[in-house]
Parts: structure tokens; sequence; C-alpha cells
């Protein structure tokens, strides 16, 4: 086996090996030691590719009794936090991102009682554009919690979205999202090319990590844009 250095690479040869029939429903995976050891790497990367494996249904762990294929898949929703720039190009057009601003500053009391922050906690704000084929696609507003992800202070966000930034570099345990409609401001509309009133499709998700809030983040879509989900 080449060595694999990725959780997600491992995950992926784990269900391949599943999937082919090599390790069928119901039958024991070798520990994490051993796996770690086939696949060259340290054993916390196998256990996060085993707990994923667990989380969706594919592998069952007993106390004492190992890690085994589930005989039947459990059926459950899985929300993965999307990338805007897969969005896009998945739809065949040509992606572009822009900064519009990025401030640092103190948390201000909305966003402290919603994201349970202490008083004089620090955060990241950016707002920033999303195209596609060179039309506004989605008006971003993010908010970084800085005591949570500190190399977010310095990260460049110019050329690369904090989507992006955050999906590689942080993770999380729990995920809040909300959707709805709603009314473009003057801000929203002048990135979006609409009129400020313009009904426009809002989410909202809030992100946290062992109980400490990550982000929080207002995605609005241009008007018309329709979302799909499959599970």
């Amino acid at each position: 086996m080449v060595a694999t250095s990725s959780y997600r690479e491992i995950k992926a040869n784990i269900l391949r090996r599943i999937t082919s029939g090599e390790w069928p429903p119901g039958s024991l995976l070798p520990n994490e030691m051993a796996l770690a050891q086939e696949y060259g790497s340290a054993r916390a990367t196998v256990s996060r590719a085993m707990r994923e494996l667990v989380e969706d249904g594919i592998v069952e762990r007993k106390r004492k009794a190992g890690s085994r294929v589930r005989p039947s898949p459990l059926r459950q929703m899985r929300l993965d936090i999307p990338l805007v720039r897969s969005e896009i190009e998945e739809q065949g057009a040509e992606y572009r991102y822009a900064l519009v601003r990025s401030d640092i500053l103190a948390s201000p009391d909305w966003l402290r009682a919603r994201l349970n922050l202490d008083p004089g906690v620090e955060v990241r704000h950016l707002t920033c554009v999303h195209f596609a084929d060179g039309h506004p696609y989605q008006f971003e507003d993010r908010w970084i919690n800085l005591e949570a992800n500190p190399a977010a202070r310095l990260a460049d966000f110019r050329t690369s979205g904090p989507n992006e930034w955050l999906v590689g570099q942080v993770p999380f345990s729990n995920v809040e999202v909300s959707f709805s409609a709603t009314a473009a401001d003057g801000e929203q509309g002048e990135h979006l090319g609409c009129a400020s009133g313009d009904p426009l499709f809002l989410v909202e998700r809030q992100t946290s990590w062992q109980g400490q809030a990550v982000t929080f983040v207002r995605l609005v879509y241009r008007r018309g844009h329709r979302m799909t989900t499959r599970y």
C-alpha cells in the first residue's frame, strides 16, 4: 500500500475496499494501529477517517468488539459545507472572486450574543462577491472568531475567499443552517446588480468546533437563484 497522509484519501480507500467486497457487510475491520501501519500514516489520521465512516453510517463501532462494516448502511442526511467555486464550476460557468472589505474589530454585541463570545473577543469581518461568467452570483458577509481561528488574522483573502480557506483549514463539529427570503439592502443590491428591496434567497450558516464558535456567515444569492438537494 502506498503511503497516504490525507484522512480523506484513507476514507475513500477504505470505502472502495468495502464497496468492492474486500470487506463485505458485517466483516471486522483491522484496528486503527494496523491501518495506520498499512497506510503509512499517523493513527490520528486513520481515526478521523474511521470516525467519518461511522458518522456516514457505513461502519459501526462497539467497545471491545472493534469496528465492523454495517450489514445495512444507515440512511441519513449529511450536510457538507459547499464550496461556492465548485457550485459555479459544476454549472459549467467560469468562477471569479472579489474581496470587497476586510476588517479586524471587536465583536459587535449582536454577534457576541449569537456566537456566545466573551466581551472584547476580536473577529475578522469580510465581505466579498462571487461571480459566474462575469455576473454576480453570491454576496458573502462573513465573521470569523479570531479566538478560535488565530491564523485567520493574517490569512490573505485577496485572491481566494474565506469559504475555501475555512473548509481547508478549520474543522467543525456542529453546523446550524437557516434558509429564508430577504429583501435586498443597498449594499447587496449594488453588488448583486438588483434594486434595493428586490426579493433574494438568503442562507445563514454558523459553525462551531467542540462548543466554540468558528464562523457566522450570511450568503445572499442573485435574483432567481434556486437550490436543489439530493439525498
